[in-house]
């Protein structure tokens, strides 16, 4: 390739019958990979005509845009006046070919143009636009941040999507409100700011809803989490004792919160609460999520962490899960239900095991270092920025005093995660309430390794199908054969 250019990885996404082939390049003079997109059944010609078509239009587009209707109520208004351009000008297409082009105009031109396009890969977790200036940034799940070919044409096009990303959603964007944070249907989650509050241009941010959410299978063959640490978090969730993952900026917590779900037991209730619906558990839980809300533009209307956090208590959960831990008072009622007999799953920012126990017994949380008994486990998860790796940093338990004890530590030299400290607080409690050995636990461990074995050599990373295999291993208890794994499975398929 020109220049020394390298093609790190190629693959292909089919966008409403468009194909686009997306390659990623590192650039000789570049110092970030590039994710470069390219659309290869529409020619050039065609793509000539198709802009003519677009121009006799963009007026009637002008004046729907401008009226109070919803992003689907412009495309449904254009698909007819699109269908007879576009038999005018090619007058042989077949339906299939029509349809792959009404598609592509509407997306181009109705629609969020190429960022529509960034968002059908299931490869990458955020969408950055930062001005008209600068080119579009992805982060990719696999290599990070990657500056893109996709350049938006003017800052006022960038203003129009979150115009018409706000109108879906009932959201607004104006000069005097010039912020906006969006919770799309999809469950993507979107950020607007507007200039001169974003001094260099216009903003859009859009962080995407994992299509399909990460299980502990991806987290072992991804090197997150070794086989032994998702034992570990697996004996302490079956045995309901409470957890809380903690880990910086994008470092995994939500997705390492929902693998630790996929081992929840189908015959319990559980309650979620989130800002923005992140988690996805297996369909055949017993599982109520609930979401905060905004207020409205009066200050009304509005629904907060520690108002869903209080109503769950009403509502008979078994398990509560926290999307983060922010304040005093999510914190107190959370530890007050951890006492009461609930067993609770949250995430919080905090760079390892201790710093999480100092954020919670000091300013602005503050709560009192000897009710920290009634978490048991802190798993911190950290993103190494320059490789954009994931890991399991550290696996601690909480002793009775509140005071930390790290029992897998993240060796970044061999990649692993290695046990440095026995487990104590936790064989203690699993000792006091089912009455099993220490022995005895460790070989229930070692059976949850062997299930975990077999799950990652065939490659079972369906949340569902996990979801059902967890329900015949408890099932099954105390050991499950390969040949009831297997047969499992099976049955798991066939229905």
């Amino acid at each position: 390739m020109a220049g020394g250019d390298r093609i790190i990885d190629s693959y292909a996404l089919n966008v409403n019958d468009i194909v686009i082939d997306v390659s990623i390049k590192q650039k000789y003079d570049e110092a970030v990979p590039f994710y470069s997109i390219s659309i290869t059944n529409i020619s050039d010609t065609t793509k000539i005509i198709l802009e003519k078509i677009r121009d006799e239009f963009v007026a009637e587009e002008t004046k729907v845009t401008s009226e109070e209707s919803t992003l689907s109520d412009v495309q449904e208004q254009f698909k007819d006046k699109i269908l007879k351009l576009l038999v005018k000008y090619f007058p042989n297409a077949d339906r299939k070919t029509t349809d792959m082009l009404i598609n592509y105009i509407m997306q181009q031109n109705i629609g969020l143009g190429n960022i529509d396009i960034l968002l059908k890969d299931i490869n990458l977790e955020e969408v950055a636009v930062n001005n008209a200036k600068e080119p579009v940034w992805v982060y990719h799940r696999k290599y990070g941040w990657l500056k893109t070919n996709i350049f938006m044409p003017s800052e006022s096009r960038i203003r129009h999507y979150s115009t018409i990303i706000g109108r879906d959603v009932g959201k607004e964007i104006t000069l005097l409100s010039p912020l906006m944070d969006a919770h799309l249907k999809t469950g993507d989650r979107v950020n607007s700011t507007l200039s001169p509050i974003s001094s260099k241009g216009n903003t859009l941010t859009i962080r995407k809803f994992a299509v399909r959410p990460w299980t502990i299978t991806d987290f072992i063959k991804e090197g997150t989490v070794s086989y032994e640490g998702a034992a570990l978090i697996w004996a302490a969730v079956q045995n309901e004792l409470s957890i809380i993952v903690s880990g910086g900026t994008a470092s995994g917590k939500t997705s390492m919160l929902n693998a630790i779900a996929n081992f929840f037991p189908p015959n319990q209730r559980i309650i979620s609460i989130e800002d923005t619906r992140e988690l996805t558990l297996p369909k055949l839980l017993h599982w109520v999520p609930l979401e905060t809300r905004l207020p409205n533009p009066e200050g009304k209307g509005g629904v907060e962490m520690l108002d869903l956090i209080v109503n769950s208590l009403r509502m008979r959960p078994d398990r509560i899960l926290v999307g983060e831990i922010r304040r005093k008072k999510e914190a107190e009622v959370l530890f007050e239900a951890m006492h009461t007999g609930h067993s609770v799953y949250g995430t919080m920012h905090a760079n390892n095991a201790r710093e999480t126990i100092n954020r919670l017994t000091t300013p602005p949380i503050g709560l009192p270092k000897q009710i920290m008994s009634g978490l048991s486990l802190i798993v911190v998860q950290n993103i190494n920025r320059r490789t954009g790796r994931r890991r399991t940093l550290q696996i601690a338990e909480v002793n009775q005093d509140g005071d930390v004890r790290v029992l897998m530590q993240f060796n970044p030299i061999k990649d692993q995660l290695d046990f440095v400290n026995e487990p104590q607080t936790m064989i203690e409690t699993l000792n006091l309430y089912t009455g099993l050995s220490k022995s005895e636990i460790y070989a229930d461990m070692q059976s949850k390794v062997a299930v975990l074995k077999w799950m990652a050599s065939r490659n079972l990373n369906d949340i569902h199908k996990i979801g059902l295999l967890m329900s015949k291993y408890y099932q099954n208890k105390p050991v499950m054969s390969q040949k009831n794994l297997s047969k499992t499975m099976s049955q798991g398929q066939a229905a």
